[in-house]
Protein backbone atom coordinates (compact mmCIF):
# COMPACT_ATOMS: atom_id res chain seq x y z
CA UNK A 1 0.00 0.00 0.00
CA UNK A 2 1.32 3.27 -0.71
CA UNK A 3 0.42 6.81 1.08
CA UNK A 4 -2.15 9.12 -0.87
CA UNK A 5 -2.02 12.57 -1.83
CA UNK A 6 -4.27 15.17 0.05
CA UNK A 7 -7.23 15.43 -3.29
CA UNK A 8 -7.01 11.65 -3.24
CA UNK A 9 -7.50 10.72 0.29
CA UNK A 10 -10.41 13.39 0.05
CA UNK A 11 -11.76 11.12 -2.79
CA UNK A 12 -11.50 8.27 -0.87
CA UNK A 13 -12.92 9.96 2.42
CA UNK A 14 -16.13 10.73 -0.14
CA UNK A 15 -15.73 7.07 -1.15
CA UNK A 16 -16.00 5.65 2.19
CA UNK A 17 -18.62 7.79 3.37
CA UNK A 18 -20.75 6.82 0.34
CA UNK A 19 -19.56 3.18 -0.05
CA UNK A 20 -20.53 3.20 -3.84
CA UNK A 21 -21.04 6.70 -5.91
CA UNK A 22 -21.10 7.55 -9.29
CA UNK A 23 -17.95 10.85 -9.76
CA UNK A 24 -20.90 13.66 -9.74
CA UNK A 25 -21.29 12.36 -6.36
CA UNK A 26 -18.01 11.99 -5.25
CA UNK A 27 -18.06 15.61 -6.00
CA UNK A 28 -21.12 16.20 -4.40
CA UNK A 29 -19.65 15.15 -1.18
CA UNK A 30 -16.52 17.10 -0.98
CA UNK A 31 -18.64 20.50 -0.84
CA UNK A 32 -15.75 22.64 0.43
CA UNK A 33 -13.20 21.16 -2.38
CA UNK A 34 -12.74 23.67 -5.38
CA UNK A 35 -11.94 20.61 -7.73
CA UNK A 36 -14.03 20.25 -11.22
CA UNK A 37 -15.64 17.20 -12.25
CA UNK A 38 -13.04 16.25 -14.62
CA UNK A 39 -10.30 16.73 -11.74
CA UNK A 40 -11.93 14.14 -9.13
CA UNK A 41 -12.90 11.94 -12.19
CA UNK A 42 -9.23 11.73 -13.01
CA UNK A 43 -8.40 11.29 -9.15
CA UNK A 44 -11.16 8.69 -9.47
CA UNK A 45 -8.91 7.05 -12.03
CA UNK A 46 -5.51 7.20 -10.70
CA UNK A 47 -7.10 5.33 -7.49
CA UNK A 48 -8.32 2.89 -9.60
CA UNK A 49 -4.80 1.80 -10.93
CA UNK A 50 -3.58 1.95 -7.57
CA UNK A 51 -5.66 -1.13 -6.40
CA UNK A 52 -7.89 1.12 -4.04
CA UNK A 53 -11.09 1.52 -5.68
CA UNK A 54 -13.16 -0.67 -7.91
CA UNK A 55 -16.14 -0.06 -10.40
CA UNK A 56 -18.76 -1.35 -11.37
CA UNK A 57 -19.88 -0.28 -15.07
CA UNK A 58 -23.32 1.21 -16.49
CA UNK A 59 -23.42 1.40 -19.72
CA UNK A 60 -20.56 4.66 -20.67
CA UNK A 61 -20.42 5.42 -16.68
CA UNK A 62 -19.13 3.74 -13.70
CA UNK A 63 -20.68 3.51 -10.25
CA UNK A 64 -16.68 3.29 -8.12
CA UNK A 65 -16.32 1.68 -4.89
CA UNK A 66 -13.57 1.66 -2.35
CA UNK A 67 -11.22 -1.81 -2.40
CA UNK A 68 -9.00 -0.51 0.52
CA UNK A 69 -11.43 0.11 4.26
CA UNK A 70 -10.62 3.33 5.68
CA UNK A 71 -9.37 1.06 8.54
CA UNK A 72 -7.09 -0.68 6.86
CA UNK A 73 -5.67 3.01 5.70
CA UNK A 74 -5.79 4.29 8.85
CA UNK A 75 -3.72 1.74 10.37
CA UNK A 76 -1.06 1.87 7.29
CA UNK A 77 -0.97 5.53 7.61
CA UNK A 78 -0.31 5.72 11.20
CA UNK A 79 2.25 2.81 11.29
CA UNK A 80 4.01 4.66 8.42
CA UNK A 81 3.49 7.63 10.84
CA UNK A 82 4.98 5.83 13.77
CA UNK A 83 7.38 4.65 11.96
CA UNK A 84 8.95 7.74 10.34
CA UNK A 85 8.40 10.65 12.97
CA UNK A 86 8.23 8.30 16.71
CA UNK A 87 11.35 5.66 15.82
CA UNK A 88 8.45 3.35 15.19
CA UNK A 89 7.57 4.34 19.03
CA UNK A 90 3.45 4.58 19.62
CA UNK A 91 4.38 5.88 23.44
CA UNK A 92 6.73 8.40 21.93
CA UNK A 93 3.50 9.38 19.01
CA UNK A 94 1.41 9.85 22.62
CA UNK A 95 3.39 11.75 23.95
CA UNK A 96 3.94 13.97 21.43
CA UNK A 97 0.10 14.52 21.51
CA UNK A 98 -0.06 15.11 25.17
CA UNK A 99 2.82 17.46 25.24
CA UNK A 100 1.00 19.40 22.26
CA UNK A 101 -1.86 19.15 24.00
CA UNK A 102 -3.90 17.62 21.41
CA UNK A 103 -5.01 14.59 23.64
CA UNK A 104 -6.41 15.34 27.15
CA UNK A 105 -5.75 13.51 30.50
CA UNK A 106 -9.69 12.13 30.73
CA UNK A 107 -8.91 10.73 26.73
CA UNK A 108 -6.28 8.96 28.15
CA UNK A 109 -7.60 7.53 30.93
CA UNK A 110 -10.36 6.17 28.28
CA UNK A 111 -7.36 4.77 26.19
CA UNK A 112 -6.25 2.99 29.46
CA UNK A 113 -9.50 1.81 30.01
CA UNK A 114 -9.73 -0.28 26.58
CA UNK A 115 -6.10 -1.36 26.50
CA UNK A 116 -6.66 -3.28 30.35
CA UNK A 117 -9.93 -4.56 28.76
CA UNK A 118 -7.91 -6.19 26.02
CA UNK A 119 -5.37 -7.92 28.82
Amino acid sequence: MEKLTNKEEEVMQALWKLKKAFVKEVLAEMPNTKLHYNTVSTIVRKLEKKDFIGHEAFGNTHRYYPLISKEAYSSYFMKNASQKFFDNSYKKMVSFFAKEEKISAEELREILEIIESKK
